[in-house]
């Protein structure tokens, strides 16, 4: 018994001791707050947010307010005690919820880089910077100046008006790129080019701001006037954004390359983007710079990764909108106590320094612009954004206030001066951008972004191609060739393999090497036939798994949008169009598909090559649905390249039309019909580049007639658009489509799109 109690004894103290440094999980008090906090913060803030949208003001706007209203300005007014339980002034509550607040600004600043067009800023570089020097100088001039005026009742120490003028000037300078990001997200303005240039100026602003903030607050703990300091976070914004944009911009984009091929899907893709910014966050941040820089810059690199699926940006967009940016912006407004600004004095120099910051800003914004090229109603437009603080203002306003540069008096006039010019912004912007004229090229900018955001063929950035080397394969590995020539695209050759091995050791080696020499010719014969641009990225591989089909979903499910496929052979016309293997990967395929059948002669037991394809004429049959216009695009690109004529053609079916018609035996209005969707459908092949004609048919066999018109006029491709359809566990695309691909004389293209 003594034995043991000796062993006990210095293990329990050890235990004690370790006890007694252990972390202490977050309180059940503390959890609960911030829970009711976050709940009453974003009930609010989206409540507001829909009103406002309702009397067509920003949402941005009611939820700076509901941060406003939940403060000491009414609720702590109306109901004091009851606020300061659920606010109560303490800095560990208050840390919980500026927590999440700051991720609220780092993911809109994501988001924001993801919207961002680089290729537009770089056009518009010039403007953008002259705005964004105007919109600094003149504010920190004017903002010095005020500084320097103001009576000493404002100052926490009259014996430092240096700093305390530095500082105000630093605070007259800065823009919110978070809020004038989202009053241009909720105006629908963040594509326009006026839209772009003020995000470009603004991230300029705040780049240049949170230097000078930095080099001010530097001066504020020393004393003095430190040029190390300046050297300091000038010289580490430059090297920062020089890296990021140069090796940076190729590293994220391996890196997003390498976790769409070896993880793939949408979460994957979402959580490789945050690390990212949030870690690039901390790098700005640990430089002495700003967190929200990092996390914008690298929002803009994702953003120009063809990997980073459209699909995860619109996920983390909705998640932003929906939660973190209401609290953000809420957040931001609790500070705020109205109830100080009614004094006199306070009032009166609150009024003149929220006049002073507003001259000061769009007078800057307005001289830039102009100087920029921008017209009378662009440069009032570009004051109106510039001219919004919001929440970095309020940053700002708490680093002065912890570094005893401001005392609460002139706190409150800079976080009234944030919170009034984030509400001036919307309705400033909607009335002077109703009086900008979009130039020509922008019209055709957008209409052609619009166009390109509904176009199937514009949304295809990732083509797969299985592959066992066939005419098939290699037929559609020509087309695909084509597509590339004219659309930026990623091709993925696969071969696959089942895991199934003979038993004996010498057969699984022989079968082993006759699969590697497969594999190699298959995928030699598809990479010779593409003759894919020197830009195109190509990928190669041979994976195996417990089935074929298996084994291409699975790598179809890495964000891909067309599965090329190649047709099996019909045995005999009462057998199934396609084998299992096409069958189950055109069921089961989370994007796009495309079937193509060469009515060449293939071979049993050896690949081939094939002749190139002379296409001169490409015929589209349509009904005037979305899947024959996807059809009608995939023509109209691949002659765009080749030169060849785009045929689309209608045929009114005559049985139907007597039975529809009824005594009217006029053929007249179902022609007029066709005319104008055959018209629709050639100014989208027009658009793509192609030269086109359109020819109406009718018979009483539809896939008759166009089978006759093929032959006739001596078509060298058919695409089909069609849907799929499930008979007895097959694939049946309905009997016209199967008749003109089992009897057609030229190649057939079947398009289908889940």
């Amino acid at each position: 018994m003594q034995n043991l109690s000796l062993i006990l004894v210095p293990v329990l103290a050890a235990q004690k001791a370790a006890g007694d440094g252990l972390i202490k999980p977050l309180g059940h008090h503390e959890l609960l707050l911030v829970l009711v906090q976050l709940s009453l913060l974003l009930l609010v803030a989206r409540g507001l947010g829909e009103l406002m949208r309702r009397i067509n003001l920003p949402p941005v706007v009611g939820e700076l307010l509901a941060g406003v209203l939940l403060g000491p300005s009414l609720f702590g007014l109306l109901l004091p005690d009851l606020q300061a339980h659920i606010f109560p002034k303490s800095q560990e509550q208050s840390n919980l919820l500026s927590v999440i607040s700051w991720l609220g600004v780092l993911f809109l600043l994501i988001v924001t880089g993801l919207e961002t067009d680089l290729k537009l800023i770089l056009r518009k570089g010039k403007t953008a910077l002259l705005i964004s020097l105007g919109g600094i100088i003149v504010p920190f001039i004017t903002g010095f100046g005020l500084g320097w005026l103001l009576p000493d009742s404002f100052l926490a120490d009259p014996e430092k008006r240096l700093v305390f003028s530095l500082f105000i000037a630093t605070a007259m300078s800065i823009s919110a790129v978070p809020v004038i990001a989202k009053v241009l997200m909720d105006l629908n303005l963040i594509r326009r080019d006026i839209g772009q240039v003020t995000l470009a100026a603004g991230m300029t602003d705040d780049t240049i701001g949170w230097i000078l903030l930095s080099v001010v607050s530097g001066l504020a703990s020393s004393g003095k006037f430190d040029l190390g300091t300046i050297f300091h976070s000038v010289s580490a914004a430059i090297l920062f954004l020089a890296i990021a944009f140069t090796i940076g911009r190729t590293i994220v984009d391996q890196i997003l390359r390498w976790v769409d091929d070896y993880v793939g899907g949408i979460a994957a893709s979402m959580s490789v983007v945050l690390i990212l910014a949030l870690s690039a966050a901390a790098l700005t941040h640990g430089l002495g710079l700003e967190a929200a820089l990092g996390a914008f810059v690298m929002g803009i690199l994702a953003g120009q990764s063809r990997r980073f699926s459209n699909e995860a940006g619109h996920m983390l967009e909705v998640f932003t909108a929906a939660f973190l940016a209401p609290i953000f912006f809420a957040s931001a407004g609790l500070k705020v106590n109205l109830l100080a600004l009614l004094v006199p004095q306070t009032l009166i120099f609150g009024l003149i320094v929220l006049a002073v910051a507003c001259i000061g800003k769009f007078t800057g914004a307005y001289l830039g612009s102009r100087a920029g090229g921008l017209s009378h109603w662009e440069g009032l437009a570009m004051g109106s954004g510039m001219n919004a603080r919001g929440a970095m203002e309020i940053v700002v306003a708490t680093i002065g206030l912890s570094l005893g540069v401001l005392n609460p008096q002139m706190y409150s006039i800079i976080v009234m001066v944030a919170i009034v010019t984030s509400l001036m912004a919307p309705p400033l912007l909607r009335w002077t951008l109703s009086k900008v004229v979009m130039g020509e090229e922008e019209a055709r900018r957008l209409e052609q972004e619009e166009q390109d955001s509904r176009s199937f063929i514009k949304q295809i950035h990732r083509i797969l191609i299985p592959t066992s080397g066939g005419p098939n394969i290699q037929l559609a590995a020509q087309l695909v060739g084509y597509m590339a020539h004219q659309n930026s695209i990623e091709v993925t050759s696969l071969y696959a393999l089942s895991d199934k091995q003979p038993q004996s050791k010498a057969r699984r080696m022989e079968a082993t090497q006759v699969k590697d020499t497969a594999a190699e010719q298959a995928l030699t014969a598809v990479t010779e036939e593409m003759q894919l641009p020197a830009d195109t990225t190509l990928q190669t591989k041979t994976e195996s798994g417990r089935n074929k089909a298996e084994v291409i979903l699975n790598e179809a499910n890495k964000n891909y949008d067309l599965i090329v496929l190649g047709a099996s052979e019909q045995i005999s016309p009462q057998k199934a169009l396609f084998n299992l293997l096409v069958d189950r990967v055109v069921q089961e395929a989370p994007c796009a598909t495309m079937v193509v059948k060469s009515h060449l002669p293939q071979p049993k037991d050896e690949i081939c090559k094939i002749p190139q394809q002379q296409l001169k004429k490409i015929l589209v049959p349509t009904v005037g649905t979305e899947y024959s216009k996807n059809a009608v695009e995939m023509a109209s690109t691949i002659a765009a390249q080749t030169g060849a004529l785009v045929m689309i053609v209608n045929v009114i079916n005559l049985p139907q039309v007597e039975y529809i018609l009824y005594e009217q035996r006029s053929l007249a209005p179902v022609k007029e019909i066709a005319h104008d969707m055959l018209e629709q459908q050639a100014v989208i092949s027009r658009n793509l580049g192609a030269d086109v004609k359109t020819y109406i048919l009718q018979g009483t066999s539809p896939e008759k007639e166009i089978l006759k018109f093929a032959k006739t006029e001596e078509v060298d491709l058919i695409i089909l658009g069609s849907n799929i359809r499930m008979v007895t566990g097959r694939v049946f695309f309905g009997h016209r489509v199967d008749a003109i691909l089992s009897k057609a004389h030229c190649p057939v293209a079947v398009i289908t799109v889940p």
